[in-house]
């Protein structure tokens, strides 16, 4: 069984752009919710080496055909030069949540 639903995570380099990212995301009805994550230690590759940064994590629960929206505000929003958005589909969920998650988004 697959969902129309997603979790879409974004890293973010501190709090307060993790909290615009999500308002911003919130007041446009593309994620029913937003939880932050911070402080994160990434490890990642970048620019041929092996690099170290303390980041916030937001996860957001969407659905699948707002993605493309939701990518396009991230990237006006964030600050970094490739940022991290990613969407995992939701195979499994509650009834309950995933109703209320279509009930709140933009139609």
């Amino acid at each position: 069984m697959t969902t129309d639903f997603i979790v879409v995570l974004v890293t973010t380099k501190n709090k307060a752009e993790a909290e615009k990212i999500s308002q911003t995301l919130l007041e446009q009805k593309l994620v029913a919710c937003a939880n932050i994550v911070s402080p994160l230690v990434s490890r990642f590759l970048w620019q041929g080496k092996i690099d170290k940064a303390e980041e916030c994590l937001i996860i957001m629960k969407s659905r699948a055909d707002l993605f493309t929206e939701i990518l396009q505000h991230v990237r006006i929003l964030h600050s970094y030069e490739v940022p991290e958005v990613l969407a995992l589909p939701v195979v499994f969920g509650s009834t309950d949540y995933l109703d209320w998650i279509q009930s709140v988004l933009k139609q």
